[in-house]
């Protein structure tokens, strides 16, 4: 039986063979883009623990820049989760881990390396305090995840629960912040003044016991601005850009007792608004009948 004869290549399978789409294959696991917040997050972590470091080397300028810079990070993150949708428990207990260190153990050990050793061991007492505080401002917070947000009234919203973390520790970094912008102008008198561990020790634990407590604050993010008030707020915004960029330390310094100031503005408001809802959930007395 004799052999068939080759057949000549067909140029249209050649074609096919050619632009036929390849299969990819497919890896489980998260998208980069979920993945951003978290990466954010453990940048400011390590903005903490390098914090830290840097307060045991003596380079306290260094140390405070770190910690403002985690501050910017944690603003961020969390925003950038809900943007991308990215949103997960895991998430929300690591930012919670990170923010402890970075604003609950960072500026205590940065203050008492910076002034509270010169007490002896009755200045550890205070960065103690100020530690345990925003941990448990922290776990407050966690628990109210596990269990549900608990229902509140529409303007409470507004409103967080004692001072947050971050600006806990912006405000127990004001001594260090006055400090820093003082011995750039040349006043060493003020501050060493401000140095002092008492004025520090006082200012640890009155932030502390603000974070803790059920003290309502602004939270900012559904506050609205009256438009007669627009104009001053950018103006305002404004000047303060320029100072933080002249003078950074004396604009951080600034900034803290200018959230200070507000509580006050922030607790009368809060009234108000309980005291408006209140008065429109009370019944209208009927008309006596003729």
């Amino acid at each position: 039986m004799s052999e068939a004869p080759d057949r000549p290549p067909n140029p249209l399978r050649r074609l096919r063979r050619r632009f036929r789409p390849r299969t990819r294959p497919r890896f489980e696991g998260l998208s980069f883009n979920r993945l951003i917040p978290n990466i954010l997050t453990m940048l400011g972590l390590c903005a903490g623990l390098v914090a830290i470091r840097a307060a045991i080397e003596g380079r306290f300028a260094l140390a405070a820049a770190l910690i403002v810079a985690a501050a910017v990070i944690d603003g961020l993150d969390g925003r950038l989760a809900r943007l991308l949708k990215a949103t997960s428990r895991f998430g929300a207990e690591f930012d919670s881990l990170a923010d402890f260190l970075s604003f609950g153990v960072a500026p205590a050990m940065v203050l008492y390396l910076w002034s509270m050793q010169t007490m002896g061991p009755l200045g550890f007492v205070p960065c103690l305090l100020f530690a345990v505080c925003s941990a448990l401002r922290l776990a407050r917070f966690n628990a109210s995840l596990d269990i549900g947000p608990a229902p509140k009234p529409a303007y409470a919203y507004n409103f967080f629960t004692g001072v947050p973390a971050p600006a806990g520790a912006g405000c127990a970094l004001f001594p260090l912040f006055g400090a820093l912008a003082f011995s750039e102008w040349g006043w060493i008198g003020t501050g060493a003044a401000i140095r002092h561990p008492v004025l520090v020790g006082t200012v640890l634990v009155a932030v502390g016991v603000l974070m803790v407590s059920t003290l309502p604050t602004w939270s900012f993010k559904n506050f609205r601005i009256p438009r007669a008030a627009v104009l001053p707020v950018l103006l305002g915004a404004g000047l303060y850009v320029a100072l933080l960029v002249a003078e950074p330390w004396a604009a951080l310094a600034a900034g803290g007792l200018i959230y200070l100031g507000m509580l006050p503005f922030s607790l009368r408001s809060y009234i108000s608004l309980k005291k408006e809802a209140e008065s429109l959930m009370e019944p209208v007395p009927e008309p006596p009948a003729a």
